[in-house]
């Protein structure tokens, strides 16, 4: 255990070592950056003053948004930083820091968008007890669970990493602190510590996932039912679920369900689901949610209006 001490920080490798590249992917991901914060502020600021959208379906999705933005604050900053002076140092407790909120936030979502699943099981398949299903306290204990969900994720990741012998190299191959790359330089065998890091990961996105699949297989078998009008709302929305669900699920389950070990690509995938997702969500909610684009342009056009007089 005193070996753990030898290593009081770690060097990022980050995407590129070249200097002209990494100028590049700077302003990239600082616009990615920026607009993801955007995006997803101005949901959770819509969904919160606009009084049309008081749905559990809008206080899920405002609650993603948060998730969504905290998530990628804990991730884009240090890279974005690291990119610009070209240091990639990163002490050891900023980095289990950032293991344990990127799973924290990352594994809550996991759990709130199984949530938002059964929220729309309910809208669609059971209109009639929708509101006495979806109660306000229902949706906030549901919400709770979510974090309670992530939190003992994140604990498990930690606790599981944090205690073992560091030796020798203190290079991560990797623009993040994560589980696998941390685990390549660990100087003790590492495969039960593997087997847990599956079950709590992939086995966990797995399972989700399939649940995820079943739910709206069974949604959209019962949209038969309903009205010409009511269909292509309940397209709209699932279609818009279904569409996040897939953009963060299969690199996830891609990146855990596997034996400890790291490949080239899972450095592509980290972005994706690090950087990339959390600015595309704002972007598939609203644009095919036309009460979610109302309520922003008469939010806005009140603003503005407002600040005319």
């Amino acid at each position: 255990m005193d070996q753990k001490n030898n290593v009081t920080y770690f060097v990022l490798l980050g995407l590129t070592q070249n200097p002209k590249v990494q100028k590049v992917l700077f302003i990239l991901f600082l616009l990615l950056y920026i607009f993801t914060m955007v995006g997803n502020m101005l949901i959770v600021v819509t969904v919160t003053v606009s009084k049309t959208l008081d749905s559990p379906m809008y206080f899920f999705l405002a609650s993603l948004s948060f998730m969504d933005a905290i998530y990628s604050t804990t991730i884009s900053p240090k890279l974005i930083s690291n990119l610009f002076f070209g240091e990639n140092t990163i002490s050891f407790k900023f980095c289990m820091a950032q293991l344990f909120t990127g799973h924290f936030f990352g594994g809550s979502e996991v759990f709130l968008l199984l949530v938002m699943a059964y929220d729309r099981y309910v809208a669609i398949c059971k209109p009639l007890h929708y509101l006495v299903i979806m109660r306000q306290w229902v949706c906030v204990v549901l919400l709770i669970v979510s974090w309670i969900g992530g939190f003992l994720h994140s604990v498990i990741q930690l606790g599981t990493i944090s205690g073992l012998p560091f030796c020798g190299s203190n290079v991560i191959d990797h623009f993040i602190c994560d589980m696998y790359p941390l685990l390549e330089l660990i100087c003790t065998d590492t495969y039960v510590i593997g087997l847990l890091v599956l079950a709590n990961g992939g086995l966990i996105c797995t399972v989700v996932f399939l649940l995820l699949l079943i739910s709206y297989v069974v949604i959209l078998r019962s949209l038969k039912n309903l009205s010409q009008e009511g269909r292509r709302k309940a397209l709209q929305t699932c279609g818009s679920h279904i569409t996040v669900v897939v953009l963060f699920f299969v690199p996830c389950i891609f990146m855990y369900v596997r034996p400890a070990k790291t490949f080239p690509i899972d450095k592509s995938l980290s972005v994706f689901y690090t950087v990339i997702t959390p600015m595309l969500n704002p972007l598939i909610y609203t644009l095919r949610n036309s009460e979610m684009t109302n309520a922003m342009k008469r939010l806005w056009t009140n603003k503005i209006t407002s600040h005319g007089k």
